[in-house]
């Protein structure tokens, strides 16, 4: 994955969420960090981490499960009081430093700017944000006009032709 590719339309880096910094755990440092992502196994002492939204550059120390959390340390945080500025601080990394999927699959973010259109052709806008529910994520399309909710199923996603940068859709009763 090149940087061109996954950079914004200014060449800056796009930051990825991939976890959440809850609240510090024991003595020695650890906070308990919220897994945002699918692949925790990426979590690994000496991975580079941003922290917060100005990015802020940050190595892990040491990882370990918890729950179904993480139990991370950042390098350079000893104490309870150190790690405690972290607290409810997003965790991102650089779409750059992902690796790449197995093919026909795409991250997220790589969806945000595609051409949607119905199954007939008819351009229903672009994909501007993508939500995160608990069942089904929803993608929101937006043209000039209107705004459209699409439940990310099988049923209304058809194609997605990452080439041509356009997602084919079927509109169920009530989705317009």
């Amino acid at each position: 994955m090149s940087e061109t590719k996954s950079g914004s339309p200014k060449g800056e880096s796009i930051y990825l969420a991939v976890g959440f910094l809850r609240r510090p755990h024991g003595v020695m440092g650890e906070i308990l960090m919220d897994l945002h992502t699918d692949f925790p196994e990426r979590f690994k002492p000496g991975r580079k981490v941003y922290l917060g939204p100005q990015h802020e550059a940050a190595t892990l120390g040491s990882v370990r499960t918890h729950a179904d959390n993480l139990l991370v340390k950042i390098r350079g945080c000893d104490t309870p009081e150190s790690v405690g500025k972290y607290r409810n601080t997003w965790v991102y990394v650089k779409s750059s430093e992902v690796p790449p999927l197995p093919q026909g699959q795409v991250y997220k973010y790589e969806l945000i700017g595609l051409q949607v259109v119905d199954d007939a052709g008819n351009p229903l806008g672009e994909l501007k944000e993508i939500l995160e529910t608990g069942a089904n994520d929803v993608y929101i399309v937006r043209d000039d006009k209107k705004e459209i909710l699409l439940p990310a199923i099988p049923d209304v996603i058809l194609k997605i032709d990452m080439e041509s940068k356009v997602m084919t859709v079927h509109l169920m009763d009530g989705l317009i």
